[in-house]
C-alpha cells in the first residue's frame, strides 16, 4: 500500500491499530496517546492527524476487561496534552508568526484556504471560536494561531482553551467507554469513525462553502 492508503486504513480501522499498539506498548501507550494529541493540536503544520476518532478509540479500547487503558486517566491526559498542545502552538503563532506559513518547506503542509477558513471563524465567532474549534478538524489546530497573530490575549486565551479541552476529552472519551462497548458499535468501527469525521467536518465545510461565496460575491459587486 502507498501512503495515502496505509492513512486512510489507520483512521477506518483505528481501533484495531490503536488495540494492536496497546498490546505492544502496555502502559507505554499513554506516552504514544499524548505525543499524537500534541502534535495534533501542537504543531500547526499537522492538523490531518486523527483527534475526536483518536479519543473516541482510546475510551472504547478502555472498556475492555483488562485493558492498559484507564478511561479516566485518558481524560486527564488528552485534557493536559491539548491544552500544552493549544499552548504551544499559540506562541509559535507570536514568535514566528505568519513566516511559518511563507516558509517553502514547512508552508507546504499549511493549505492557504484552511488558515483563511480559520481566521474567518475566528472573526465570526470572537473569544468564542476557541472553545467551537476544538470540536472542528483542522480548524481546532489552526484557531490557536491565528488567535495569536490576531494579538488576542494568552490569559484570555488559555481559560477558554481550558474550558473547551475540558468539554472535548470528556465527550469524546467517554462517548466512547459507554458507546464503544456496545457489539453494534464494535462490529461496525469503520462506519462509527466515518460518522464522527463527517460530523465533525461538516461545519467547517458549510463555512467554507459559505465563506467562498462570500467572496464570489463581494468579486462580482465589485466588478
Amino acid at each position: 500500500m502507498n501512503t495515502f492508503q496505509i492513512i486512510i486504513d489507520v483512521f477506518l480501522h483505528l481501533d484495531k491499530h490503536l488495540a494492536y499498539w496497546v498490546n505492544i506498548l502496555g502502559p507505554w501507550s499513554y506516552a504514544l496517546l499524548f505525543a499524537v494529541i500534541f502534535i495534533e493540536t501542537g504543531a500547526v503544520i499537522l492538523p490531518f492527524l486523527p483527534g475526536d476518532s483518536l479519543l473516541f478509540a482510546a475510551g472504547a479500547i478502555s472498556a475492555i476487561p483488562g485493558s492498559d487503558l484507564n478511561h479516566y486517566a485518558l481524560i486527564l491526559l488528552f485534557w493536559l496534552a491539548a491544552i500544552l498542545g493549544d499552548s504551544c502552538n499559540f506562541f509559535l503563532g507570536r514568535t514566528v508568526g505568519l513566516k511559518l506559513v511563507q516558509h517553502p518547506f514547512l508552508g507546504r503542509f499549511i493549505k492557504a484556504s484552511n488558515l483563511e477558513e480559520a481566521n474567518d471563524f475566528f472573526i465570526k465567532h470572537g473569544p468564542l471560536a476557541i472553545i467551537f474549534s476544538r470540536f472542528l478538524p483542522i480548524i481546532r489546530t489552526l484557531t490557536p494561531f491565528v488567535a495569536s497573530v490576531s494579538g488576542f490575549s494568552y490569559k484570555r486565551f488559555v481559560i477558554l482553551d481550558i474550558i473547551a479541552a475540558t468539554l472535548w476529552t470528556f465527550i469524546a472519551v467517554e462517548a466512547g467507554y459507554y458507546f464503544g462497548s456496545i457489539p453494534f458499535i464494535r462490529d461496525h468501527f469503520s462506519l462509527v469513525i466515518i460518522g464522527i469525521l463527517v460530523v465533525t467536518a461538516l461545519p467547517a465545510i458549510i463555512a467554507g462553502l459559505r465563506s467562498q461565496m462570500t467572496r464570489q460575491k463581494e468579486k462580482k459587486m465589485q466588478k
